[in-house]
């Protein structure tokens, strides 16, 4: 860790001697802000990260540093001596190691003064002044000033067995650092043995029934104290009766019946159950409610989308974190501030219940995950919602809202060009944007052939870097539903229509090709069966008098203009490479493409408003005027910069 921090300062020094005067004055800044971590090198010196305008305080290291925020609050990095020790005027660091007390004293010392006051009033203090070794969790005075008024008023009035079993629960018999509090162990308390449930995440936070060590291994004669951020309870239902007996979870209760997952339950293990309450089911449609409720399927696995492999508690985040459900899915856990947050939502309303197998945190909002879904219900999105009402007004929801098993091609808002009106025309075309078998992009390959509603047969293509079924390439991640998968892509599918010679005729902006390609023979090779990509110019082209070399226009496969990145070749039937880029646009050989796609059942038409010229090789006399060029350019700039820093001295 430490030779981690030591190697980031040893870079930026190095790096300062070799910058300019002003680079060397950031750089020198940055040095003066690292250095500060040296305090953390020295004796018995601890870094804690500080939430800005709070007195939240976490251990860090070095590697976690430049997150520099604890659920989205800016934090500040602070020094403290370590537990046990204190500063000596004039000394480096924290030398001074202070002499151990009993507990009762330590719990002064660190500042736990009211759980002090309750240990002497429950006439505890003589059993933690006395022989022994114990681990104390010691509640801080603002985890007791948290407790509700009646239960903290239930516990002072009867201070021989109520308050003296409560702290009896934070104790147990024998020594424990923090290095012996692992993850997912358990101690016996010394409350009738009943157990504290401990957890120690990858991002250091310790927690002791889901309460948060705040101030860890404050050594003491007779044991060890680990301060905690709230007063804990014992534990002895399991997450089925604590459902059992919450009214706001009846709904959600007899849907674990209804799928045969109680025994998740009931079982040992170590969940993490996000609850939806009774209103968070009232807010979902009824309609969508009941087909869910109905199917088994869909309820398992919107169930399972609430419950986490691992126990979670709400301390333990720090930031958004991606975790598995039981479904197979992922859910993003995260934090915002005091609110605990799942997929960028505040919908948390009470954290850490606590049970024997798991923690249950109560939300508002049901989650619904993509496998439980209809088509319909998948493309309710702001990005795809041009197409999603197209689908609808093109009367196709029975299909998918229905049982059978399709893939739904969903354009992207931007694929369509202003105010789209329903027609047959549109209609049959949005019916061809529906496959008739459920399908997964990751199994489709090059040459493949799916049917559509409409009766076509669309042609899927794979390039380097993407998969297009004819124009229309996938632009974001399948959405795999209950019955169909939904492929979002960039452009409305304009399914074949004819030949490459069809496709040309049928156009006006070709009409001095045609008579062209005629006179030279070449119909025939426009007609026949194969896969070329044709970048025809327009009768604009023809205008300027250039010579066309017709084989040079025509490429070797079917390129669509998804399948183009930077320096895309293609093999033309004559002459030299064709190079096609993008920017904004799609070109080859430097000539911008004027209409990309126009799909043929042999290939694809590129309109071009230029004949295509074959790119000039660089020579050597290219180079060595653009390496001069470049020369004379740096030294005008450096040139420059010396007279500014002249002239600001």
């Amino acid at each position: 860790r430490d030779f981690f921090c030591t190697m980031t300062l040893t870079v930026i020094v190095g790096c300062s001697r070799r910058m300019s005067r002003d680079a060397f004055t950031v750089s020198v800044s940055l040095t003066v802000h690292s250095s500060s971590f040296l305090l953390f090198l020295r004796p018995n010196v601890c870094a804690m990260q500080q939430v800005k305008g709070t007195d939240k305080k976490y251990f860090t290291n070095c590697k976690q540093w430049y997150h520099r925020k604890v659920c989205g609050k800016p934090t500040v990095i602070t020094y403290e001596c370590c537990p046990g020790y204190e500063r000596i005027p004039g000394e480096k660091g924290c030398p001074a190691a202070l002499p151990l007390v009993n507990i009762y004293n330590t719990l002064g010392v660190v500042g736990a003064t009211t759980t002090k006051m309750y240990t002497e009033r429950a006439q505890l203090r003589e059993e933690v002044e006395g022989p022994g070794s114990f681990t104390f969790f010691a509640p801080s005075n603002d985890a007791w000033a948290a407790l509700p008024a009646e239960i903290l008023d239930a516990l002072v009035s009867n201070v021989n067995i109520e308050l003296l079993n409560a702290l009896h629960y934070h104790m147990v018999n024998r020594r424990l650092t923090s290095e012996d509090l692992r993850h997912g162990s358990s101690f016996s308390s010394m409350y009738q043995d009943f157990k504290v449930h401990i957890h120690h995440y990858s991002n250091g936070v310790v927690t002791v029934n889901c309460a948060r060590l705040i101030k860890p291994d404050q050594h003491a004669t007779n044991g060890i104290v680990h301060v905690v951020d709230r007063v804990i309870t014992a534990v002895s239902n399991s997450m089925q009766t604590i459902m059992d007996v919450d009214g706001d979870l009846e709904t959600l209760q007899a849907a674990f019946v209804t799928a045969g997952l109680t025994n998740i339950l009931e079982d040992e293990g170590q969940y993490t159950i996000f609850a939806p309450t009774n209103e968070a089911f009232e807010k979902i449609p009824p309609d969508t409610l009941n087909r869910i409720l109905k199917d088994p399927v869909a309820l398992t696995d919107m169930l399972n989308y609430h419950i986490l492999k691992h126990m979670q508690c709400a301390e333990s985040v720090v930031a958004g974190t991606p975790m598995e459900t039981l479904q197979g899915t992922t859910l993003e856990v995260g934090c915002d501030g005091d609110s605990m947050t799942l997929n960028g939502k505040a919908i948390v309303t009470k954290k850490d219940q606590l049970g024997t197998n798991g923690v249950i945190h109560y939300i508002n909002e049901l989650l619904i995950p993509d496998s439980a879904k209809t088509l319909l219900e998948l493309a309710d999105g702001s990005s795809i919602s041009t197409a999603t009402k197209l689908f609808v007004e093109a009367g196709l929801s029975s299909h998918l809202t229905g049982s059978e098993a399709l893939t739904l091609m969903a354009p992207l808002n931007d694929a369509f060009k202003g105010t789209v009106t329903m027609t047959p025309e549109i209609r049959k075309l949005m019916t061809n944007h529906i496959l008739k078998e459920q399908l997964s992009s990751k199994a489709l390959y090059h040459g493949q052939e799916l049917e559509t509603l409409g009766g076509l047969r669309l042609r899927v293509f794979v390039y380097r870097n993407n998969l297009c079924i004819e124009n229309a390439c996938i632009a974001a991640h399948d959405k795999t539903g209950r019955f169909g998968t939904m492929f979002t892509v960039d452009k409305v599918l304009t399914p074949p229509m004819g030949t490459l010679m069809d496709i040309l005729k049928s156009d006006d902006r070709f009409s001095t090709l045609v008579g062209a390609i005629q006179t030279a023979g070449m119909t025939e090779l426009l007609n026949q069966e194969g896969a070329l990509t044709f970048f025809a110019p327009t009768n604009e082209a023809f205008s300027a008098h250039a010579d066309l070399n017709r084989l040079y226009h025509l490429g070797e496969g079917l390129l669509v203009s998804g399948g183009v990145s930077s320096h895309t070749r293609v093999t033309p039937l004559q002459g030299d490479k064709l190079e096609m880029g993008r920017n904004y646009t799609v070109y080859v050989n430097k000539i911008p493409v004027a209409d990309a796609d126009l799909m043929a059942t042999n290939g694809v038409v590129h309109a071009v408003n230029s004949i295509i010229k074959p790119l000039r090789e660089s020579t050597g006399l290219d180079v060595v005027v653009t390496v001069a060029f470049l020369f004379f350019y740096l030294v005008y700039a450096v040139s420059l910069l010396l007279f500014s820093s002249e002239g600001r001295s």
